[in-house]
């Protein structure tokens, strides 16, 4: 059990471990599927045709001609070859109503996909079991985490530290935990959702592809792995730009006192972006919280630059505060388990 008031900001490269896109390899397949010349040649792909499909009907909608539609998915294409994520190029042009339902919509297609294609399978393949094989991903790290040495009659306690920025748009996290409070505990499946949705608290600065149906909020529903949804119009919409949640005061405040009020922050395949360092921080802390964070596959000098900015966005004064892993998210949460539980 986590004892110690404790944020955990999740990123892409955590997502990674369930054989997810980075953030790179997101921009580079929805640029590849945008790819409309190609479109009714042989050379086209199943993305194209559904995106195409996707966006033809809302185009529809709106009143826009194809041409319009075209126009969006060329600069979405062109401005990627530049911009390192689709977050960024839809940032940059939160001016134009198609690029950016273009790109939300291409979101929400390789997600959804993502999802049906992870590691992370709909049900165990053992009733009890995990729906995810092996040890190796930060969300088996956590489950182990939160339920060690809790009894059945506390498991509603499991979750009272612990709260969870998530940059990404998949819901794997709130599929997976029920499952495991239910190889933890032996209650049934409904039993542990209903658990989750009451206790766990995730806050998603860009949204995500819906809720599963089991939970509680007003997004639109979409069952876990669903490669194709059939409200992924609706799906889109709940994709968020980062000026749409700088305008969301109430998201914002609760982001930054999560991270204020954390006596531990843990930083999870993170990328480290200026602007979702500023989304989280609006001045220094004060009170040095405890900070733990990988840094995987990173250049020396910009591990060093995102050491520094780290240290001065959280005012600490001590190299002990900062425990740096050059390592993968599962690994530095088994690794620091001991420490974790505190």
């Amino acid at each position: 059990m986590i004892r110690t008031k404790t944020t955990i900001i999740v990123g892409a490269g955590a997502s990674c471990e369930l054989q997810m896109p980075s953030g790179p390899e997101l921009v580079a397949r929805i640029a590849q599927a945008l790819d409309f010349a190609r479109y009714g040649a042989e050379l086209q792909t199943r993305d194209s045709v559904l995106l195409m499909q996707y966006l033809s009907k809302a185009a529809a909608r709106a009143n826009r001609g194809e041409e319009v539609l075209h126009a969006a998915a060329l600069r979405i294409r062109t401005a990627a070859k530049l911009g390192g994520s689709i977050d960024a190029i839809l940032e940059q042009h939160n001016n134009d109503e198609m690029i950016m339902l273009c790109g939300k919509l291409a979101i929400a297609h390789f997600i959804s996909q993502a999802e049906a294609k992870s590691t992370l399978r709909v049900t165990p393949r053992i009733e009890g079991d995990l729906p995810l094989q092996g040890t190796e991903s930060w969300l088996f790290q956590l489950a182990s985490l939160v339920t060690s040495g809790v009894p059945r009659s506390q498991a509603d306690r499991c979750l009272d530290n612990l709260t969870i920025i998530c940059f990404n748009y998949d819901r794997s996290l709130e599929h997976f935990l029920p499952h495991a409070f239910v190889m933890a505990f032996g209650m049934n499946l409904q039993e542990a959702q209903r658990l989750i949705s009451a206790k766990l608290q995730v806050l998603r600065p860009y949204g995500s592809i819906g809720r599963l149906p089991w939970q509680t909020n007003d997004s639109p529903e979409c069952e876990w792995a669903t490669e194709n949804p059939w409200n992924i119009h609706n799906l889109a919409l709940n994709i968020k730009t980062l000026s749409e949640q700088q305008n969301n005061r109430q998201l914002v405040m609760a982001l930054q006192n999560a991270v204020a009020s954390a006596k531990r922050l843990v930083l999870l395949g993170f990328g480290f972006q200026p602007q979702n360092i500023d989304l989280l921080f609006d001045r220094g802390l004060s009170h040095q919280p405890e900070v733990l964070m990988t840094l995987f596959d990173m250049a020396p000098t910009n591990r060093n630059a995102v050491i520094k900015t780290i240290k001065r966005k959280t005012g600490l004064e001590r190299d002990d505060q900062l425990m740096v892993m050059t390592a993968r998210c599962h690994e530095m949460m088994r690794d620091y388990s001991m420490l974790l539980e505190s």
